[in-house]
């Protein structure tokens, strides 16, 4: 009898473990704004905008790909959330945050930077090759009388 209480006891602890992780979760996802600031955007223009809301994404991913890989791991999802769950609500609520004022300011995306075209035109003259040293030695010819005399 012991051990019927004693199995029914850890399923029930288990199930306890499990709601609450679950819980913790949903909770976490509509709660994101709460660790970030709302009026940290307020004065930043569109270029600064930009330049954070890609950093912002960039954090984002990185922070995924963390808790995707230590999930992969014996207790990873636990780990994942003790190490990682908390900077990725922070990053997700600025990044709301960012994307509001982007709205606001009515900003739009910077056009990447097209690669340099060749001019047309006259074709590029390709370098002079460098003269060859002359060596001195036994295999070069001189311009020396071979009997010793000088001019």
């Amino acid at each position: 009898m012991t051990s019927d209480r004693l199995r029914v006891a850890l399923a029930a602890g288990l199930l306890g473990v499990g709601s609450l992780l679950s819980g913790c979760a949903g909770m976490s996802d509509s709660v994101s704004t709460a660790f970030a600031d709302p009026a940290k955007y307020e004065l930043y223009d569109c270029k600064q905008l930009e330049a954070e809301r890609k950093a912002l994404a960039g954090r984002a991913a990185e922070l995924q790909g963390l808790m995707a890989k230590a999930e992969t791991g014996a207790g990873g999802a636990v780990v994942a959330e003790v190490a990682y769950r908390n900077d990725y609500i922070a990053i997700r609520g600025q990044t709301q945050f960012a994307e509001e004022a982007w709205r606001r300011n009515k900003c739009q995306e910077t056009p990447a930077p097209q690669p340099a075209a060749a001019k047309p035109g006259r074709p590029v003259k390709p370098a002079a090759r460098p003269a060859r040293p002359v060596a001195s030695g036994a295999g070069t010819p001189s311009t020396l009388p071979r009997d010793g005399s000088v001019y």
